[in-house]
């Protein structure tokens, strides 16, 4: 089955690559976030781990980049999103470990779209069981449209599930301004 039922073992394993990914980024400036809907606890999800690496100008990307380079990665470009660069595994280094567990590596721009995105999703999915479980009804449908075929279920989510997590991001993005609003008020 393309969808998992979800496992604690997804946080071990993003626990597992971050710090394979951090001792290779030792004096490198950048945060590390945990997102997608493996990031999600009760989420039954596709086993795959995707990770964030932040950072905040072009400099600390490019020394993001040459390190990530050094311990078995290849940078793939931004594969039409902007400020969300793409990393995969060459298969090459000593650092083997991170060839066995499935994951998805970007760099982000702090501030940046791609990374809001991830962030919002992630957030309200953890936080909203009725929206969570919803977008689960939704994937298993596509699963099972797509005859559990990787590719195909990527191009019927692509256009089937990202007006509601677009609708998501409208309304997480409505309410953090509402809120900052309220704050600003109070303060006054």
């Amino acid at each position: 089955m393309l969808i998992k039922k979800y496992t604690s073992n997804w946080i071990t394993n993003f626990t597992d690559l971050k710090r394979e990914i951090e001792s290779g980024l030792i004096g490198v400036k950048y945060q590390i976030e945990h997102v997608g809907s493996t990031s999600v606890p009760k989420l039954d999800s596709k086993p795959i781990i995707d990770i964030d690496l932040i950072y905040n100008n072009e400099y600390e990307f490019k020394k993001i980049k040459s390190e990530l380079i050094k311990i078995g990665y290849y940078h793939n470009g931004n594969q039409g999103i902007e400020n969300r660069e793409v990393f995969k595994r060459n298969g090459e280094s000593s650092y083997g470990f991170l060839d066995n567990i499935t994951h998805h590596l970007y760099a982000c721009l702090k501030n940046s779209e791609p990374l809001e995105r991830h962030i919002l999703m992630r957030n309200f999915l953890r936080n909203n069981d009725s929206a969570r479980l919803k977008y689960q009804e939704m994937k298993y449908e596509l699963a099972e449209k797509a005859n559990q075929n990787k590719k195909l279920y990527a191009e019927l989510k692509e256009l089937n599930i990202n007006q509601f997590i677009d609708e998501i991001i409208e309304m997480e993005r409505t309410n953090a301004q509402h809120s900052i609003t309220k704050l600003c008020r109070r303060a006054v």
